[in-house]
């Protein structure tokens, strides 16, 4: 797969749900803070957001699609002096894919959701991604838009395989919003940014269809169509970690989601991320991860929800059901 994707199949995505709001005058909702990615789309008149501690309010208008990324607890208002309302309290009452109005409505009306992650280290994986992810292309939003309204009719109205067409419609919305944030990135860190280099995407696109590969400095390079001082001096300065660093956090990575899922031999799981030796596999998974790989496994199967079944239906409190 290509590294979004690889990077969002290891999230899990899979707790959602979504309402509209409808609302008038003066309003404030608050959603407290819960992993996950929290996500707004305005298809009429305008409201601002907060992410509490992330920065300066952003004024929605419509078509704006934003997604927050951090589980910060967020603010959603029309006034920066209207007196807010427990977000969770207010929705609580309100089926999935039906609309909340507030003071009658009729001035400022959109949809909100939550994407639940049931990935292992999903906060790690996000910490590369701005926390708020504000789509604005006209194209990109309008496609983002089209799909919220499905996924809402899927909820509001559930039909035979609609469990399964609003899973693969909350992941696909994930995938195009990061997508439309790739293509007007602004100069960020991470692996997200490197995605938004086409040089860089390259290397990353190689490393990630085939990790067990023995690659060199000089393979990444040749990949990437640049020098080798030139694409490692590049790809540390986008990134914040050397090309070599970053593959290896990545086999780990992959390497304790197959540990936690499955039962496979230790050799079998080093095999796949590219070890020829248990032994250096374990110096490497305890580097990265600061734990042994036995002891991790160890821990998965004692923790309960660490690797919990995907599930569509359990997303927290707030926009979701």
């Amino acid at each position: 797969m290509d590294p979004l994707s690889d990077i969002l199949t290891l999230l899990r995505p899979a707790g959602y749900g979504f309402r509209g709001l409808d609302a008038a005058g003066d309003w404030a909702l608050s959603f407290a803070r819960a992993e996950g990615v929290l996500c707004f789309a305005i298809e009429k008149g305008s409201c601002w957001l907060r992410v509490v501690d992330a920065g300066e309010p952003v004024h929605l208008q419509p078509g704006d699609v934003v997604l927050m990324t951090r589980g910060y607890e967020v603010r959603l208002y029309s006034s920066d002096g209207a007196e807010s309302r427990d977000a969770a309290g207010f929705l609580s009452g309100v089926p999935a894919g039906h609309v909340a109005t507030i003071n009658g409505g009729g001035e400022c009306s959109g949809i909100g959701g939550f994407f639940g992650l049931q990935g292992w280290r999903a906060m790690d994986l996000l910490a590369a991604v701005p926390a708020v992810v504000h789509v604005r292309s006209d194209a990109s939003r309008t496609a983002l838009y089209v799909g919220v309204q499905r996924l809402m009719g899927e909820l509001r109205e559930p039909r035979a395989g609609s469990d399964l067409i609003a899973g693969h419609l909350a992941q696909a919305l994930l995938v195009e919003a990061f997508r439309a944030h790739l293509e007007h990135a602004q100069a960020g860190e991470g692996w997200l940014a490197a995605l938004a280099v086409p040089t860089l995407r390259r290397a990353l696109t190689a490393m990630h269809a085939d990790v067990a590969r023995r690659w060199t400095l000089r393979d990444l390079a040749a990949a990437a169509g640049m020098s080798r001082s030139g694409f490692a001096a590049h790809f540390e300065r986008v990134t914040g970690e050397t090309p070599i660093a970053y593959l290896t956090r990545w086999r780990m990575f992959i390497a304790a989601d197959r540990l936690a899922a499955s039962r496979l031999p230790l050799g079998t799981v080093a095999a796949s991320v590219g070890y020829e030796s248990e032994s250096a596999f374990g110096a490497a998974f305890k580097r990265v991860m600061h734990v042994s790989p036995l002891r991790y496994r160890t821990g998965a199967s004692r923790t309960p929800g660490l690797m919990p079944p995907a599930s569509p239906r359990h997303p927290p409190a707030g926009f979701a059901p």
